[in-house]
């Protein structure tokens, strides 16, 4: 779960302080910018903390919940606070020195003296806000560094934006005890922008991981006489790899006829968004808007795919492994690390199509590898991607378990 070669000997005079200690003074605000996420990705790590008796309470936008997770933060008696915010704005002063007012609002509510955001503007706002409030114990989770990182050859607008981001980052990362990273690429890249300092302690969580119960081993279905079923879940975003999902299906259903492509994922408001209408066109694949719960897409797939230009760690390909599904994404940053290359799935360029409908034949001419890399995945989620035990760094330095 962590990589002891990128936790830096040093840290800043602020963060030179102990674990907390006594779990019972341990009051925990975990803030993001996008309500769903609070419970799908972020719950183990909040009932871990009650477990271990701490307290916790959750800030995001009161609006984007749905009653069944309001519902289930209220039975485990998490404190819900409305923290709104719109994701995709650029930075508008007057709107984040309200969202830092209202942190710190909520900060001082709670008595919190660890604070947990992650996504960029509940890391980079939200820190100034808990520092405002007197929160000195900072743990913000960097879950990806988004489209604006991922353009080799930025435009003008691009580098300008990517530019705030980084200078916001270094600012945020100054009041920050430890920063929690999903993969080693993340880390590497904001330290050649200078946003991390050399002294800013870091640590590399195993994603947001998987609970591994839940997405339990399900039977393949037939795959006799090559009659495979792919299956990409996405939000319709073009740097998820979704126009090359779409043109090597097509590839390969041109070749195989017999082979299925299926689609899950709503449209977006990001820059990068496909529009539906493309996605609508698209006639040999199946596309579904939205499923509130993905695993019967998983079970009735042969072969996950999910060629993203870049990730933290992408949870629905811990999804699909969990499963049992053999994976094909891209030799990108995130996406690299739960795939072993010819262990339980294949790993193929970014921005490429004969690649990726290659990959994908591979497993209609040789099915035996859906199987056999599909019992591989379920190991490899089982053994570094189990949710009851990712977030235990996080949970020592906050003193909840022994180091």
């Amino acid at each position: 779960m962590l990589t002891e070669e990128f936790v830096t000997a040093g840290h800043m005079t602020d963060s030179n302080q102990p674990p907390i200690g006594n779990p019972g003074k341990c009051r925990v605000l975990v803030l993001g910018s996008f309500a769903p996420s609070v419970v799908r990705f972020r719950m183990p790590l909040l009932r871990k903390i009650q477990a271990l008796g701490g307290q916790v309470a959750v800030g995001a936008p009161l609006a984007e919940f749905a009653r069944g997770d309001l519902e289930c933060l209220a039975e485990a008696n998490i404190p819900v606070h409305d923290v709104p915010l719109h994701r995709h704005a650029t930075t508008n002063p007057l709107a984040e020195l309200k969202y830092i007012q209202r942190v710190n609002k909520v900060a001082r509510l709670e008595q919190a003296n660890v604070f947990v955001p992650y996504t960029i503007k509940p890391v980079v706002f939200g820190t100034l806000g808990a520092r405002l409030a007197g929160v000195r114990r900072i743990l913000p989770m960097v879950t990806g560094l988004g489209s604006v990182f991922i353009d080799d050859d930025p435009s003008v607008r691009a580098r300008l934006v990517r530019s705030v981001a980084v200078n916001l980052y270094r600012t945020a990362f100054k009041f920050s005890d430890t920063v929690y990273f999903q993969n080693p690429d993340d880390i590497s890249d904001l330290r050649k922008l200078g946003a991390l300092g050399p002294s800013t302690r870091v640590q590399i969580l195993a994603g947001s991981g998987i609970d591994i119960e839940q997405f339990a081993e399900v039977p393949l279905p037939d795959i006799a006489a090559g009659r495979l079923r792919f299956l990409m879940v996405s939000r319709l975003l073009a740097d998820k790899g979704l126009r090359e999902f779409a043109q090597a299906a097509r590839i390969v259903k041109s070749r195989y006829p017999q082979v299925e492509f299926a689609l899950v994922g709503p449209a977006d408001t990001n820059p990068t968004a496909v529009p539906i209408e493309e996605v609508r066109s698209w006639s040999w694949i199946s596309h579904t808007p939205w499923m509130d719960d993905v695993r019967p897409a998983l079970a009735a797939c042969s072969v996950y795919v999910l060629p993203s230009y870049r990730e933290g760690t992408p949870r629905s390909v811990l999804e699909a492994m969990a499963t049992g599904r053999p994976i094909v994404s891209t030799d990108a940053p995130g996406c690299r690390e739960p795939v072993e290359e010819g262990i339980n799935g294949f790993l193929v360029p970014t921005h490429k199509v004969e690649p990726l409908a290659e990959a994908m034949q591979r497993f209609i001419e040789q099915p035996l590898l859906v199987r056999e890399m599909g019992t591989a995945s379920r190991r490899i989620a089982c053994e570094k991607y189990d949710s009851r035990f990712v977030y235990d760094p996080m949970l020592r330095r906050m003193g909840l378990l022994d180091a």
